[in-house]
């Protein structure tokens, strides 16, 4: 091999031999670059179909498309309360299912005087078994029941490690946030299929996405309610069943004044009132099957997609161990 003289004349000798390689990399490089553009340009056309178009247009009404009368399961939580109103807005019926609660009673009686809808609770056991099935198939006797809305329990959002947790507290929210869910979906389903409409929510949570350190039970049971919100729109969406996973991030809560919340609870732009969020989520009924429901929160699903699970875990725990 000649001498070589200077460094220049080894560059250009170096460059000339893997010239051919440099380009392969330019290549690779512009389809990446293509691929993430393309996607983020479905991604911002998804963001408008789902949003900001049906806010926009006409459509039917609810009672037209789905039915007349929605059950309401989880309506103690101010976000499944909240959807509860804005469909009596629509002058949807609602039927209540809750173990014991005298708010949802307050609700129920609020919406029918406001709306001029009607109401009913019914107190069902579950603890009883199959037993409590029977006060539900009495009410929903004879009614076109066009919506059936599961809402996983808020409370689960407060950190607390699993062994923490007492084992009467786990069986109780697993009962509450998987087989209630489950059982409500199988006595409403018959009467859907039979009418060929209506419409399952499943609103559970953003941590479903990624997991969440102190928070255990909360990604179990959100992540069940989402998979089996897309199984049940693999068997029935044939059959005119519109299935809907709803997975918000942080919605304010209803019941305290806003001076006395967390920082991380106050209301803002990407942490609406559930009446907010509702109206908004409400809008997206037949347009997508798993949607966050809030455009904004739509924005932050998409940040989070763009982290690496690994990176997401490592910087969890460095917060948490910064906390």
């Amino acid at each position: 091999m000649a001498a070589v003289d200077s460094f220049q004349f080894l560059y250009r000798e170096i460059s000339r031999s893997c010239g051919s390689y440099f380009e392969t990399l330019a290549l690779v490089g512009a389809l990446y670059t293509a691929s993430r553009a393309v996607i983020l340009l479905s991604d911002c056309c998804t963001l408008v179909r789902v949003h900001f178009l049906p806010r926009m247009l006409p459509s039917r009404k609810l009672t037209q498309r789905y039915g007349d009368w929605a059950v309401i399961y989880g309506a103690s939580e101010p976000v499944a309360s909240a959807y509860a109103e804005e469909l009596a807005s629509h002058g949807i019926s609602i039927i209540f299912i809750t173990q014991d609660n005298t708010s949802v009673r307050d609700t129920a009686a609020s919406l029918s005087q406001i709306y001029g809808v009607e109401t009913s609770v019914v107190i069902a056991d579950f603890s009883l078994g199959q037993a409590a099935s029977k006060p539900i198939k009495e009410a929903l006797r004879g009614k076109d029941i066009g919506f059936l809305v599961n809402c996983v329990d808020e409370t689960l959002a407060s950190p607390q490690s699993l062994i923490e947790m007492p084992e009467q507290d786990l069986l109780d929210q697993v009962n509450k946030n998987v087989t209630v869910a489950t059982l409500m979906t199988r006595l409403v389903l018959p009467g859907m299929v039979e009418r060929s409409r209506g419409a399952v929510v499943n609103i559970s949570s953003s941590a479903c996405c990624r997991p969440l350190r102190g928070r255990v039970a909360l990604t179990a049971f959100t992540g069940y309610l989402d998979n089996f919100s897309k199984a049940l729109h693999l068997e029935y969406s044939d059959k005119g069943i519109f299935i809907q996973s709803l997975i918000p991030f942080q919605i304010a809560s209803g019941g305290r004044q806003p001076s006395s919340r967390p920082l991380s609870q106050r209301e803002g732009w990407f942490v609406p009132k559930p009446e907010v969020y509702a109206r908004h989520a409400i809008s997206t009924l037949g347009v997508s099957n798993r949607t966050t429901g809030y455009w904004p929160h739509t924005l932050q699903y998409g940040m989070m997609r763009c982290v690496p699970e690994w990176i997401w875990i490592l910087g969890s725990r460095m917060f948490v161990s910064a906390a």
